[in-house]
């Protein structure tokens, strides 16, 4: 792991509480998960929810999943950290 890949699964764990381990297994989990399934990212979403100990609404759970689905995900933080604190 390169000193960039390190600070950003440190900064993962230090604002969600989810090891490294397990942002890798996720990630694993995911590659080649269809995220134009409603179901698919449903499932990741409160997978991630439950890891990081941060329940979230059926309202927010919902606009994520729909942001997703629709391919209509911000890719960068600032945008990310406004949806995910709304």
């Amino acid at each position: 792991m390169n000193n960039f890949q390190k600070g950003l699964f440190d900064k993962i764990q230090q604002k969600s509480n989810i090891n490294a381990d397990d942002v890798y297994k996720v990630a694993d989990s995911v590659k080649h998960a269809d995220f134009s399934d409603e179901k698919t990212v449903r499932k990741l979403v409160r997978h991630l929810s439950k890891l990081a100990s941060k329940p979230i609404s059926k309202e927010k759970e919902d606009k994520i999943v729909e942001s997703i689905v629709k391919n209509d995900m911000p890719m960068d933080m600032n945008s990310l950290n406004k949806i995910f604190k709304k």
